[in-house]
């Protein structure tokens, strides 16, 4: 749990130490510094167990996932239809709660004119976030995890595809928990180029990787 630091006796100890005072710029650095070591220790001291039994995403990331997706491109006859990558401005198409690749009931691919119902939407949101919350256990093998770590990961995965390669899990099964959480801002390019979207999605997962269970 984070404590109230007293930051006016930590430059006062400085001060001393230093028989002298020093500039601005050094309070202002020493404040960069002491908050970096605060941020380390709250997210070190976070309490993972064993695993979460149920290798499920939870609430939260489930909500999370949909803030992000939403649910676009509902026309005028209550059908759903695909849309082109931002990033790419065509592969791969997507379709309700972000959905790519094949079709239902592997049918095709999802691309330009596939249209679904709401309910197929919703079901093929469901069957997809078990599949990527598999993913995800099996990159941890067994590494402690909490539910909210757990949902960010899957919230990760579901939009990157990169659970399996991507340095923030290695540092996750590692331990190193506060670096973890600094490698989800990486992952904001589509494209090559930055997303303001993605920038949002990376900085609300690692919020939710941060919060204590």
């Amino acid at each position: 749990m984070s404590q109230t630091l007293n930051r006016s006796a930590i430059f006062a100890a400085v001060r001393q130490m230093l028989g002298r005072g020093f500039k601005q710029s050094k309070v202002d650095a020493l404040d960069r510094a002491i908050d970096e070591a605060t941020a380390v220790s709250d997210n070190s001291s976070l309490d993972p167990v064993p695993s979460v039994p149920s290798c499920r995403i939870g609430a939260r990331g489930i909500a999370l996932i949909k803030q992000f997706e939403g649910c676009a491109r509902l026309r005028s006859d209550g059908m759903v239809e695909a849309y082109p990558d931002p990033g790419t401005g065509g592969d791969p198409w997507t379709i309700g709660w972000g959905a790519t690749g094949p079709g239902l009931d592997g049918q095709g691919r999802i691309g330009p004119g596939t249209a679904w119902t709401r309910a197929e939407c919703d079901e093929r949101l469901e069957r997809d976030l078990v599949r990527y919350a598999d993913d995800v256990a099996r990159a941890l093998d067994g590494a402690p995890v909490t539910q909210n770590q757990f949902d960010a990961l899957v919230s990760f995965h579901y939009n990157t595809g990169a659970i399996g390669r991507a340095t923030l899990t290695k540092r996750h099964k590692a331990g190193d928990y506060a670096a973890a959480l600094r490698e989800f801002s990486r992952w904001n390019r589509a494209g090559g180029r930055v997303m303001k979207g993605l920038t949002r999605r990376r900085n609300a997962e690692a919020k939710l990787y941060g919060k204590p269970a």
